[in-house]
């Protein structure tokens, strides 16, 4: 019996979670992909003004996400806005390379390199 009542409400949740996912097209690693694309945001500007040769790097790395999960509508959306928003608040606060940006470029490299090897470990096929 309880068996049977743990299968039925893994069914009723299934069926609750579909239509949520069809409608909005989220995925469960969407937070962590949107984390992932503001610290490709921030990379993307840090790296320009800090002299590094990868600059561009970073902004190619947000088109091969892009192209790599094919988002579509408000998904597609919300993934752009984080890679803008990463670029754009470290524009307001830095103008030239200080020591703080050098600081804050090794932060994120880790910070993405390990979000990187979690989504992949966790998703990957």
């Amino acid at each position: 019996m309880l068996k049977r009542s743990l299968a039925v409400l893994m069914i009723l949740a299934c069926c609750g979670l579909v239509p949520a996912r069809a409608e909005d097209g989220a995925a469960p690693f969407d937070a962590e992909l949107q984390r992932l694309a503001e610290i490709l945001g921030t990379l993307h500007y840090l790296r320009g003004i800090c002299g590094g040769s990868d600059g561009a790097k970073w902004r190619s790395e947000m088109q091969a996400l892009i192209d790599a999960e094919t988002p579509s509508g408000e998904r597609r959306t919300r993934l752009i806005a984080a890679f803008n928003r990463g670029y754009n608040g470290f524009q307001q606060t830095y103008r030239t390379c200080t020591p703080a940006a050098t600081v804050a470029i090794r932060r994120y490299l880790e910070e993405g390199s390990k979000l990187s090897r979690d989504l992949t470990a966790r998703y990957a096929n």
